[in-house]
């Protein structure tokens, strides 16, 4: 008898171990490996009860929560959690006693603490309570699940933080060609709620300022935990800039939105590939390197036929080394050949002499600045300092408006040919015929 009541004891000691619910209930069983697949990137509202096999609060309260699970059913999700055993989830959410119950509602990560009664009915209208104040929410135009990112707007109206997740991770990052800044965060980190609003303003200025070729983005270490031991995440939050076949690289600047923006530019020049120079053979060519550019360079270089090719080369080389100096300003660089572009000169007061000249045009606001030093590394280098800092005398573009671009052909990189004039034959003429005093 004695070993039969062991091997009862046994088994339920086994029952209680695997929790209090079966596949038979409505309650879903949730662990570490379903958790965030169930509850997180469902559009769903949850009820989850986070309970010890031990506590005789939860054990009381397992008849009432089957009761609410069938009458919810197909309504309102209802799951538990052994905490006991799954340590990890009580944590996350700051679960310090048993039986707690929360309400995985509009934010996912930010569940709200149910204060209801124990009662099946009190869960039941407490459930529904929850569910009218997010269809309520949705009906405003509120947006359900996502983290603190998917629900912040940046610098504008568009949030330009990337969430990324364990199904996109490698796609978008690892694979990508451009440069990441990612930071590891978890929704109950006071340090993260302070960062939050700078990296997104800064994620807004870096998009834009590099062309969206540096992004940020960022990862709920507390959901996506595969990521977060795949980097060795051990505080919150940690930001890792990767690049394309590198190992991740420890982020070590401060943490404004400033600092970000200044880190994040010095990687955009580090990996950006040089500006291109471009001639100017058309209106879209000039509107499509400028418009989008804070500033354009432009020059207009001698007639070929004084330069020669290897003079005009030597030019534009000059022109090449400046751009590549400044190739974190974003800029535009442009060129065209003297008497090319002659309402373009007129605009920009450089009247058909004094070659080679150089302006810097502020599309948007129709200004510019002429070079008045030398035509050089030194000169140009000097000109364009004085402008990124504010000083330099500007103008308004002639006419205030874009000036009419010709479409002509590019130079074919070769030296220039005369004209051939054309040649008569004189010999056929007798010039005693002509009238001497009408010569």
């Amino acid at each position: 008898m004695r070993p039969l009541l062991f091997s009862v004891l046994g088994c339920s000691l086994v029952l209680a171990a695997q929790g209090f619910y079966s596949a038979s209930d409505d309650v879903v069983e949730l662990n570490p490996s379903n958790f965030n697949r169930e509850v997180i990137q469902s559009d769903s509202l949850w009820l989850v009860e986070f309970y010890a096999p031990w506590c005789g609060h939860c054990q009381s309260l397992t008849s009432d929560w089957k009761k609410a699970a069938t009458a919810l059913k197909g309504i309102v999700k209802v799951g538990a959690i052994d905490a006991d055993q799954h340590k990890s989830l009580g944590g996350q959410y700051g679960v310090r006693g048993f039986p707690t119950i929360k309400i995985f509602g509009a934010n996912k990560n930010k569940p709200e603490d149910y204060q209801g009664a124990r009662s099946s009915q009190a869960i039941v209208d407490g459930a529904l309570n929850a569910l009218r104040s997010l269809v309520k929410e949705r009906m405003s135009g509120g947006r359900s699940g996502g983290s603190d990112y998917s629900r912040q707007s940046g610098s504008g109206s568009k949030n330009d933080v990337v969430e990324l997740t364990d199904d996109n991770f490698d796609k978008m990052v690892l694979n990508s060609d451009d440069v990441w800044l990612v930071e590891f965060f978890a929704p109950w980190c006071g340090h993260c709620k302070n960062l939050e609003p700078e990296w997104a303003a800064a994620a807004s200025a870096v998009k834009e300022q590099t062309k969206d070729k540096i992004h940020l983005g960022a990862v709920d270490a507390t959901v996506h935990q595969g990521l977060a031991s795949r980097y060795g995440i051990r505080g919150f939050p940690t930001i890792k800039i990767f690049r394309k076949g590198e190992e991740p690289e420890d982020y070590q600047g401060g943490r404004s939105r400033s600092e970000i923006i200044s880190r994040a530019m010095d990687l955009f020049s580090d990996n950006a590939p040089p500006p291109e120079l471009l001639e100017i053979l058309n209106e879209g060519i000039l509107k499509k390197t400028c418009e989008g550019s804070q500033l354009c360079v432009i020059a207009v270089l001698p007639h070929i036929l004084d330069t020669g090719a290897a003079g005009r080369n030597g030019y534009l080389e000059v022109m090449m080394k400046i751009a590549e100096k400044y190739k974190k300003k974003m800029w535009g660089w442009l060129w065209t050949e003297a008497g090319t572009q002659m309402d373009l000169e007129a605009a920009l007061g450089i009247g058909g002499f004094g070659y080679p000249a150089m302006a810097a045009i502020n599309f948007r606001k129709m200004k510019f600045s002429l070079l008045r030093g030398s035509f050089s590394e030194t000169g140009i280098h000097e000109f364009l300092r004085d402008l990124s800092v504010g000083r330099g005398s500007t103008a308004m573009v002639g006419g205030g408006a874009l000036p009419k671009i010709n479409t002509v052909e590019a130079w074919d990189g070769k030296d220039g040919v005369l004209p051939v004039e054309e040649e008569y034959d004189l010999s056929d003429v007798d010039l005693d015929d002509f009238d001497k005093d009408e010569l």
